[in-house]
């Protein structure tokens, strides 16, 4: 039976329909908004993993290029495999899901979006995560809190639910809220230089619309009445836990206050194995429960530290930031290097320029487009003392690589300000805690050691939260520890002046408006010390670039004149680039950009263009060479592929009577132009030249010829003589 709810949000109908498509998945919704549909299916094993402890749920995501009337690029004409939005999308749908399966269900469970249809108007991500809590809620699978998922633009002041792509392109706030009918439960967002209070109004504004679409998943709920898997909680042996508490929790408590993360790790792994040493003698099953009840001892001491001892492990004030250091221009040969340490999360950040050759080409279905400025992020084994394969990133570092390239974007400089492809690496040397917002704050350092005329400079922290009832505690700069058992983790980046991006994650419900606004501010206080503590080491961007980067000259020529540049069959600008060494980039638009290491030789570039694609001026005087001569005159040429007339009447200051007495055909003389008539003809003057370099004032017109009646004109054929009897001279 096929069942179908629709709802009008943001003034559009979206609607979610079951029972129609992907019938043997044990839960499918089909999501529309607009011509934008998305199917997402639920399906899980009929037996549980054994041997695990943990959630075992897949997420993927498939943008169909069919969706979009597209044919793929590439030889294979198929899709392969995912792109980064894809990547992103699996994440956003990931991470608000995950904590709301039951304790104890170890069955494996997969998720699957595919964008049926795409308008190119509205987006699909936020449509799958609510398909997503969709069919999971109206399956047999034991996922009994239904979420949804919004997007927030806001154009002039003024919110909009789901805006189109282009809303968010012309707004300053681009916020994806999931969250249930009590709770917001995740938050990204891309903004710029949005306030505080302006980012809470945002997402209350959010949450109207999700509880909306929860209540519509409701609907559904009843009308198919599905019968849920019954989950068996997980038997605990309080005996047991209350034995192991006795033996290690204060034990416990010293390990995890030792100093430093890996002195911390090695105290607790002795604990660890003094216990597994003292109950060698138990069951083996008894020994396998072990591992659970040290992880839940562990975070009952970091609760207990923070909400009754109201301290923290590392001994830190709740609202400190770690000790942090910055050094700029820390690499020789790269274009821009910065290394920031706080705490022990240290990033090693690189900054490289280029030409618009170096942009990536994005191919999505909302439209093809090139990307300038792109933040890849790296996180190598040895920061965190292991020893594992090097791969790939994997779906955690292009997270975090998005995350901070986002909150970056907005100080970037326009191409009509800093005409460079961009791109930011980001090695993670060390890490106790937020290693992407190190990534913000040393992108920061190394764009302006590299010279990009940053708009504003711009830092990153990451912040916590524990709490227990009405009690609880808001912690700046989080350490592993803290992210790992606490109740709210949470990203802001931003300037001076506003956040502009923000990521987080809710484990808890009765998270309170005013609880948000504290912790936003909190995270402001902490923004401002880190931009005090980059100022102190470079206050502003370079005002020169690194001299190993390229020069990148822009000029803008006649649209008309791109033809002369390139030449047939790209003869011409091949010809300049072999003659320069330089690399040439032309834009639709007349846009010329020349990169090259060496100026004199982008000079000598930008001088063959110009000649190119010169355009006379009356009154402007010219080097021109002699094409052809002609009974009354000579044509010059003055700028490639442009000539002019000089007429035998103004070759000289004197009269001349045969052109060749003056100039042959290759001679290289100076010219001006007199006079351009409508139809672009050329006129010259080298006498008006002459005159000038010998200080003579211009020529005064001739005045016209008196008429003469037809006697007179027969006079003057015949050789009779006018009044004065003279010839009938005079200039030409």
């Amino acid at each position: 039976m096929i069942h179908r709810k629709e709802i009008e949000i943001g003034g559009r109908t979206l609607s979610i329909e079951m029972g129609k498509l992907a019938k043997q998945a044990n839960g499918a919704a089909v999501v529309r908004l607009g011509d934008t549909v998305v199917l997402v299916t639920a399906c899980a094993a009929k037996k549980p993993r054994e041997g695990i402890d943990f959630l075992p749920l897949t997420v993927d995501y498939r943008e169909a290029f069919y969706a979009a009337g597209k044919i793929p690029g590439g030889f294979f004409k198929r899709e392969g495999r995912p792109n980064e939005k894809e990547i992103l999308t699996c994440r956003l749908i990931d991470r608000p899901l995950r904590p709301l399966f039951p304790d104890g269900w170890r069955s494996e469970t997969q998720v699957i979006g595919m964008v049926l249809s795409a308008d190119k108007e509205n987006d699909s991500d936020v449509l799958a995560l609510t398909g997503a809590s969709a069919a999971l809620y109206c399956s047999d699978i034991p996922f009994t809190t239904p979420i949804a998922g919004v997007r927030v633009g806001r154009i002039d002041g003024q919110f909009i639910i789901n805006p189109t792509f282009e809303q968010v392109k012309s707004g300053d706030l681009d916020l994806t809220v999931a969250g249930s009918k009590d709770a917001i439960v995740m938050v990204e967002a891309a903004a710029n230089d949005v306030s505080e209070a302006d980012m809470v109004d945002g997402l209350g504004f959010a949450h109207e619309a999700i509880q909306k679409l929860v209540a519509l998943q409701e609907e559904l709920f009843e009308a198919i009445a599905p019968v849920k898997i019954t989950v068996e909680p997980i038997e605990r042996d309080e005996v047991l836990e209350k034995e192991i508490e006795g033996k290690v929790f204060s034990k416990l408590q010293d390990a995890m206050r030792t100093s430093g993360k890996l002195a911390a790790d090695r105290a607790v792994d002795d604990v660890k194995a003094a216990l597994m040493e003292e109950l060698a003698d138990r069951e083996p099953e008894v020994l396998a429960g072990i591992s659970g009840i040290l992880k839940g001892l562990q975070e009952k001491v970091l609760r207990q530290e923070v909400l009754e001892r109201r301290q923290r492990l590392d001994g830190r004030a709740f609202d400190a930031v770690r000790e942090i250091t910055c050094e700029v221009g820390a690499l020789p040969r790269t274009h821009g290097s910065a290394v920031f340490t706080r705490g022990e999360t240290q990033a090693l950040v690189t900054v490289t320029l280029g030409t618009s050759d170096d942009s990536q080409r994005m191919d999505f279905l909302e439209g093809d487009f090139e990307k300038r400025f792109m933040l890849h992020y790296n996180f190598p084994p040895f920061s965190v003392g292991e020893a594992r394969f090097l791969r790939g990133p994997g779906r955690r570092e292009i997270g975090h690589g998005a995350l901070a390239e986002r909150a970056l974007v907005p100080v970037i400089p326009s191409t009509t300000e800093f005409p460079y492809t961009i791109r930011i690496v980001s090695d993670i040397l060390e890490s106790n805690g937020s290693s992407s917002m190190a990534s913000v704050t040393g992108g920061c350092l190394a764009l302006m050691d590299a010279g990009v005329p940053l708009k504003a400079p711009i830092a990153g922290i990451a912040m916590g939260l524990v709490k227990e009832g009405d009690n609880y505690a808001i912690l700046t700069d989080i350490a592993g520890a803290e992210d790992h058992y606490g109740d709210m983790d949470f990203k802001v980046a931003g300037t001076a002046n506003g956040i502009t991006a923000l990521q987080m994650d809710i484990k808890i419900t009765g998270l309170t408006r005013e609880l948000m606004a504290e912790a936003l501010e909190q995270a402001r206080q902490a923004r401002m010390f880190i931009l005090e503590k980059m100022a102190s080491v470079l206050p502003a961007p370079r005002e020169e670039i690194s001299t190993f980067a390229p020069r990148i000259f822009t000029i803008q020529i006649p649209t008309d004149k791109i033809r002369d540049v390139i030449g047939p069959g790209g003869k011409m600008i091949r010809s300049i680039i072999e003659r320069t060494g330089v690399k040439i980039d032309v834009e639709d638009n007349g846009t010329v950009s020349i990169a090259s290491s060496d100026s004199e030789s982008a000079k000598k570039a930008i001088q063959i263009i110009e000649e190119l694609t010169a355009v006379p001026e009356v009154g402007k005087t010219y080097l021109g060479k002699v094409q052809r001569l002609v009974d009354f005159g000579a044509f010059v040429e003055i700028i490639p592929g442009t000539d002019g007339l000089v007429h035998i009447s103004e070759v000289a200051d004197y009269r001349v009577k045969d052109v060749q007495d003056e100039f042959s055909e290759g001679d290289q003389i100076l010219v001006k132009v007199i006079n351009i008539d409508p139809q672009g003809k050329v006129k010259l003057s080298r006498k008006a030249v002459i005159r000038e370099e010998a200080g003579l004032p211009p020529e005064a017109p001739q005045e016209p010829r008196p008429r003469r009646d037809r006697d007179d004109r027969s006079r003057r054929r015949s050789g009779g003589g006018g009044p004065s009897g003279g010839g009938g001279g005079g200039r030409r």
